[in-house]
């Protein structure tokens, strides 16, 4: 086998906002570490960004001119490019991007896929009809075999945290009726499986957040922790899976805490993302689990408001791109 690294394919994301910018700054930093991606995307908007490039036919090609030049499998956008400013015209071409990279995925071409953030709104004006990113993909991958608990489940990272979702975006309001013992079960078994098939650990220690203030103080604060929490770990325990009662979410994120636990099962958004962009704002990255194939994205959006203007930082894309070839390698030396 092999000991260099399969390509990611990373899909440049909205060509109007800081995706090509911050792809050209992440090419700079990783060119001689030997984690390679081939940008799936427009080869002008790429060679706009300041870093030389240079067209290939197939992935493959990828490692070998990744150290000279950021690889590029051209797919022109039909419509200009305004910096700043979306272009439903070219919402098809994005959404092509991302479905390329899916494929090359799925071939084996490329290890995984990281993709730079999208816009929702010009692509919905042209007929896309998925939530976001973690949808289409999920309905790009339905059909493939797959051994594992099939998700997705969105995870955050950010250092030595892992936050996963049982409900994304979803308002408070929602979330108690949406927590429910076949949902936290499900994510538990997703990410357990994925701890060990992803990141090679053999016994993943799982932390389950609490919905109610000190996990409910025994029924006077809320009974989810009684009759769903409780009622899943039981059920969790009893698959093998290694997971904590329900823990008070204020106490569950210090350095202390994260030592005891490998992820942290969260039951919504800001129970999760507030302590990974307190512990790193800028290098946070979102992970889907669950899938068929490794799919990371830097956890920021298009920054239409600094596009263009040279100061878009790279980091959440640059830890985006180590995690997914993490993760790629860990799948390979695991298959």
């Amino acid at each position: 086998m092999s000991s260099r690294p399969a390509p990611l394919a990373l899909s440049m994301g909205e060509p109007a906002g800081v995706g090509p910018e911050i792809i050209a700054k992440a090419w700079h930093t990783l060119k001689d570490q030997g984690l390679p991606f081939v940008v799936v995307g427009d080869l002008r908007l790429m060679h706009m960004q300041g870093q030389p490039v240079l067209p290939v036919l197939e992935a493959a090609q990828a490692v070998d001119v990744f150290p000279r030049a950021i690889p590029v499998l051209d797919h022109r956008l039909p419509g200009p490019v305004v910096t700043g400013v979306p272009n439903s015209a070219n919402a098809g071409a994005v959404a092509d991007w991302i479905e390329q990279a899916v494929n090359l995925a799925l071939a084996g071409e490329v290890g995984g896929i990281v993709t730079a953030p999208i816009a929702k709104a010009p692509l919905y004006a042209a007929g896309f009809r998925f939530p976001g990113h973690t949808e289409f993909i999920a309905e790009l991958t339905a059909d493939v075999p797959f051994a594992q608990t099939r998700g997705p489940v969105m995870m955050l990272t950010a250092l030595d945290l892992r936050a996963c979702l049982v409900t994304i975006h979803a308002s408070l309001a929602q979330v108690p009726e949406l927590v429910t013992i076949e949902r936290v079960c499900r994510t538990a078994r997703v990410v357990h499986e994925a701890m060990r098939r992803d990141f090679g650990i053999v016994r993943p220690r799982l932390a389950l957040a609490a919905l109610n203030p000190h996990a409910g103080e025994g029924g006077a604060m809320g009974l989810e922790e009684i009759e769903i929490l409780v009622p899943a770990v039981e059920l969790l325990r009893g698959e093998g899976i290694n997971i904590s009662d329900p823990r008070p979410a204020d106490t569950l994120f210090h350095a202390e805490a994260r030592a005891t636990y490998d992820a942290a099962i969260c039951l919504y958004h800001d129970q999760a993302l507030i302590p990974v962009k307190t512990l790193d704002f800028w290098g946070g990255v979102n992970v889907t689990l669950g899938l068929p194939i490794v799919r990371t994205s830097p956890d920021h959006g298009t920054g239409f408001d600094i596009a263009g203007q040279g100061v878009a930082r790279p980091d959440s894309l640059i830890a985006a791109i180590r995690i997914a070839h993490q993760m790629a390698d860990g799948r390979a030396r695991r298959s």
